[in-house]
């Protein structure tokens, strides 16, 4: 075997190695990938009912309460264009309130309500999760 043939043959065992990487990061990220989306977006997907995914938004106002059970809350989120009914079961952050900005991670039940595992609310006045940020204007530019 000559030199170029053992370059050549390291050559491949590289590609191939990186390749094989490749394969089992994108296969152990599959079931933890979580996609964003906002009401809109939600509202015009073929999201699968137990998909997990994200949705951000605003807290609609006067749309918060407390089922009698007292530890879960139903809410709707918002981007001014399509809302989202979101159930919530444990207890809220301090900073989540009607009319500031949210992310929250769950899944999308039948009948296109979401049920969430976790709920992030904003830490100031003037932030806004990016994500949600971006497609509040994006459809207000739309909107214009």
């Amino acid at each position: 075997m000559t030199a170029k043939h053992q370059r050549l043959t390291l050559v491949l065992l590289a590609v191939a190695a990186v390749i094989g990487a490749a394969l089992l990061a994108m296969s152990a990220m599959k079931d933890q990938a979580a996609f964003f989306y906002a009401p809109s977006d939600l509202a015009k997907a073929d999201v699968a009912p137990g998909t997990a995914i994200r949705l951000g938004g605003m807290v609609a106002m006067g749309s918060v309460k407390k089922l009698p059970d007292g530890v879960t809350t139903s809410f709707l989120v918002t981007d001014n264009v399509a809302t989202t009914p979101v159930a919530y079961r444990g207890i809220l952050p301090d900073l989540f309130r009607e009319g500031s900005g949210m992310v929250a991670e769950g899944r999308v039940v039948a009948g296109g309500a979401f049920v969430a595992d976790t709920i992030l609310a904003k830490h100031d006045e003037r932030y806004m999760p990016p994500q949600v940020a971006g497609k509040m204007q994006k459809v207000a530019t739309v909107n214009q």
